[in-house]
């Protein structure tokens, strides 16, 4: 478990900054994406697997409805970043820097790493109801790769696309606004819920009795 998770961060560290430039001269653009893909979801299929096997037993502490009931609100917030984040990303691959130079909407008043806080988020919702060594490792490598990643991506595209990207991160935010949430719009909030009630719904199928409201409230 522990070098699955280890390889899986340290290959994603490895590939998006020492390597990267090398790479990319090599394999040129798409070379290197499907390198960074294949490499990226053969490891965490390796991660899924070593989860999967490892002990389920030695929680850290007691896990009642009440940290059930705030994985529930920190997993739906997750779902809701996560759906927003496609829409005017200035981080995606391939969107023009030039969009950073517009007012942050949707999600990004809450974030400008709506996807990474969507993963964070997630992760920590799980740590909390799962308090193990196994749920330590695998959700805390996310968590990690999530936050770090994005501040990494911050100084590489601050270099790159340098008075706009300055901007964009004078206008928006690292650390999520939560009080901005009622106001992302429609769209996310729909995606987010939507994507929440099918991600909680499959709960049953991995082995956990219920999550979310299919805790409370069977189907």
């Amino acid at each position: 478990m522990a070098a699955a998770c280890i390889a899986f961060v340290g290959t994603h560290f490895l590939m998006s900054h020492p390597l990267r430039a090398m790479l990319v001269y090599r394999l040129r653009g798409n070379g290197f994406a499907l390198l960074y893909s294949a490499v990226s979801l053969g490891l965490f299929y390796w991660m899924i697997t070593a989860f999967v096997q490892a002990p389920k037993e030695g929680y850290f502490w007691p896990v009642g409805d009440v940290l059930w009931g705030v994985t529930s609100v920190l997993t739906l917030i997750a779902g809701v970043l996560f759906s927003g984040s496609f829409i005017r990303n200035p981080a995606l691959p391939g969107v023009p820097d030039a969009l950073a130079a517009q007012e942050p909407a949707g999600v990004f008043k809450v974030t400008r790493h709506p996807m990474m806080w969507g993963f964070a988020l997630w992760g920590i919702g799980h740590i909390l109801i799962a308090p193990r060594i196994d749920s330590f490792l695998f959700a805390g490598s996310i968590v990690f790769l999530a936050l770090v990643g994005s501040k990494g991506q911050e100084i590489k595209k601050k270099k790159l696309a340098g008075v706009e990207w300055d901007s964009w991160l004078r206008r928006t935010h690292f650390w999520p606004r939560l009080s901005a949430l009622p106001s992302v719009g429609v769209g996310p909030w729909i995606a987010g819920i939507v994507l929440w009630m099918v991600a909680t719904w499959s709960h049953p199928f991995m082995g956990v009795a219920g999550a979310g409201i299919f805790r409370w409230f069977a189907v």
